[in-house]
C-alpha cells in the first residue's frame, strides 16, 4: 500500500513529499559531532573535555548507589565486604560498587523443608519417595517409629542469615532432625502415635528454635508439622493387630464401667431404703415398748389403789378381747323353764354365715 493511501496527507515517511529523497544519515552524524565539539572547545582530546567526561562518569557511578528495598525485604549494606547496617523497605542510598554492596533477602517469604520423604512432581502425577535414613527414630520405650514431617521457616535477621551460616537450608534441616529425635527419644511409641502428637510438634519447634538461635542463624521457625507417624512398614501389620486388641480391651472395660455405673447406684439406693425401713421399724418398736411400759405402770398404780376392782377390770377387758371375734350361744339355765334343752346350733351358725 502506498504511503499516501495510509492517510499520510500526501507526505512520505520522513515528512517530505512523495518525490523528496530521505535525509543522508552520514550528514546527520556529522552535524551531531559538530554540535558536541562546540560544547567542548578544543575537542575531546583536550584536558577540559577529559575532565567533563570524567565528571560524567563519576556522576553516573555515584547515581548507581541508589537502590530500592521492596516490601517484605531487608537491605543489608556492606562496605569493603564488611557488614554495616540493615535498611528498611523504600528508596535508600549506599556507596556504589566496588566500594559498597547491598543484599536484599525476602524476610516474609515462608520456606519449607521436608524431612523423611521427598515429593516428585511431573505433568501427569505427583509421587512421594520415602527417605528412611531421615524418618526412622528410636522412641523412649526402645521401639522404632517412622516420622515424616515438614519444617516451615522465615528469615528473622537478614545480616545473621547471610553471614553467620554457609548453607541455611541444610543447617535448618540437620537441626530439625536432631531436635525431633531428641523429643521422640523421650516419648513412648503409643504416646507419639496418639495423644502426644501435638506435644511432640510443640517441643520440637521450641528446641529447634533454641538450637538455631544458639548458632546465630537469624532464622525463625514458623511451624513443625508431622505428616505421617507410623511404625516401620515391616511390622505395621502386627502393630495394627495389637492396636485392635487394645481397642477391644478398652471397649470391654468401658462396657463393664457402664454396667457398674448402672448397678452400683441401684444397690446403694436399695441399701439406703432397707436402712431407713429398719430405722423406722426400730423407732416403731421402741415407741410401742415405751407405751406398753407406761401403760403397765399406770395399771400397776391403779392396782395398788384398788386390787379387786383392778383385777376384775383386767379380767373383763381380757375376756372381751378373747371373745369379741368368736361365735357365742348363751343359755340361761335358771330362767329357762319350759325351754327344750336341744338347740340346732350348727344350723343356726350356717344360717348366720349365709346371711352375712
Amino acid at each position: 500500500m502506498a504511503w499516501n493511501q495510509q492517510g499520510g496527507g500526501g507526505q512520505g515517511p520522513w515528512g517530505r513529499g512523495p518525490g523528496t529523497p530521505p535525509p543522508d544519515i552520514e550528514e546527520l552524524l556529522r552535524r551531531s559531532q559538530d554540535k558536541f565539539k562546540n560544547l567542548v572547545p578544543g575537542g575531546l582530546g583536550s584536558s577540559r573535555g577529559f575532565i567533563l567526561i570524567l565528571l560524567g562518569v563519576i556522576a553516573i557511578w555515584l547515581f548507581s548507589g541508589f537502590y530500592r528495598v521492596q516490601p517484605g525485604e531487608q537491605g543489608v549494606e556492606l562496605l569493603f565486604g564488611k557488614f554495616v547496617k540493615v535498611t528498611a523497605p523504600g528508596l535508600n542510598y549506599w556507596a556504589p560498587a566496588p566500594l559498597g554492596q547491598v543484599f536484599k533477602p525476602n524476610v516474609e517469604h515462608t520456606n519449607q523443608i521436608t524431612i523423611g520423604y521427598r515429593t516428585n512432581s511431573d505433568d501427569r502425577s505427583t509421587s512421594v519417595r520415602d527417605v528412611p535414613q531421615e524418618s526412622l527414630m528410636l522412641t523412649g520405650d526402645q521401639n522404632i517409629i517412622d516420622v515424616d514431617f515438614v519444617v516451615q521457616w522465615r528469615i528473622k535477621n537478614a545480616a545473621d542469615f547471610l553471614f553467620n551460616i554457609r548453607n541455611p537450608e541444610a543447617t535448618v534441616k540437620i537441626s530439625a532432625e536432631s531436635a525431633i529425635r531428641e523429643v521422640i527419644g523421650q516419648t513412648t511409641l503409643e504416646d507419639a502415635l496418639t495423644v502426644k502428637r501435638g506435644e511432640v510438634e510443640a517441643q520440637t519447634k521450641e528446641l529447634l528454635q533454641q538450637i538455631l538461635d544458639s548458632y546465630g542463624t537469624g532464622v525463625f521457625i514458623v511451624e513443625v508439622k508431622q505428616q505421617k507417624v507410623d511404625p516401620p512398614s515391616e511390622v505395621i501389620d502386627a502393630f495394627n493387630d495389637v492396636q485392635r486388641a487394645k481397642q477391644d480391651q478398652e471397649r470391654s472395660v468401658n462396657e463393664a464401667d457402664a454396667y457398674r455405673n448402672g448397678i452400683v447406684p441401684k444397690a446403694k439406693g436399695e441399701a439406703a431404703r432397707l436402712i431407713q425401713d429398719a430405722l423406722a421399724y426400730k423407732e416403731k418398736i421402741t415407741r410401742e415398748a415405751e407405751g406398753e411400759a407406761e401403760r403397765f405402770l399406770s395399771v400397776y398404780e391403779a392396782y395398788k389403789g384398788g386390787k379387786e376392782v383392778t383385777i376384775e377390770r383386767l379380767y373383763i377387758e381380757r375376756m372381751q378381747e378373747v371373745l369379741q371375734n368368736s361365735n357365742k350361744v348363751i343359755i340361761d339355765n335358771e330362767g329357762g323353764a319350759g325351754v327344750v334343752p336341744y338347740l340346732p346350733l350348727p344350723e343356726l351358725q350356717k344360717k348366720n354365715a349365709g346371711a352375712n
